[in-house]
């Protein structure tokens, strides 16, 4: 009698290295009462409120119409605050906490970027979007396994002389 074995080889799949994703770029949140929010990251925390053209350009007329407010910590990372005011309680599980984040970005080399791309793809990595470009530079959008939103952006290509 003859077993029939199925068999798969492991072919090794490619991933970043250590070092590759060089800082945290951002962190963005949801907020339900903006102006709240903007005293206690501002005033009780003591971050220094990004004005005028430090506001990124993706953001300043959202900026303008008072749905979102940029700060920066001493270390230079970024904290996004979105206004949304019809945004639920948080939920009473405290293993569900994440649930008032809105996504951590990771910067990257821009030539770094599309390598960072392809091992999402090539792990099955669930894309929300992208890459997309803007003028800030490119990124793009993904799950980590709990469904939490993560983006790896980068600065726009300088050409090296």
């Amino acid at each position: 009698m003859k077993s029939s074995v199925n068999v798969t080889k492991n072919v090794a799949k490619p991933t970043l290295l250590p070092g590759t994703l060089r800082r945290v770029h951002h962190v963005a949140l949801n907020v339900k009462d903006i102006q709240a929010s903007r005293w206690f990251y501002g005033e009780m925390l003591g971050l220094r409120e990004l004005t005028g053209n430090e506001i990124p350009a993706t953001l300043r007329s959202l900026s303008k119409s008072g749905k979102v407010a940029n700060f920066v910590t001493p270390d230079g990372l970024i904290l996004d605050l979105f206004a949304e005011p019809e945004l639920s309680p948080p939920d009473p599980d405290p293993t569900r906490e994440f649930t008032r984040a809105n996504h951590i970005g990771f910067d990257i080399h821009p030539k770094y970027f599309d390598r960072a791309v392809e091992v999402l793809r090539q792990h099955h990595v669930p894309i929300s979007h992208g890459p997309v470009s803007r003028p800030t530079g490119r990124g793009v959008y993904f799950y980590d396994p709990d469904g939490f939103l993560i983006e790896i952006r980068c600065d726009p290509a300088v050409e090296e002389s």
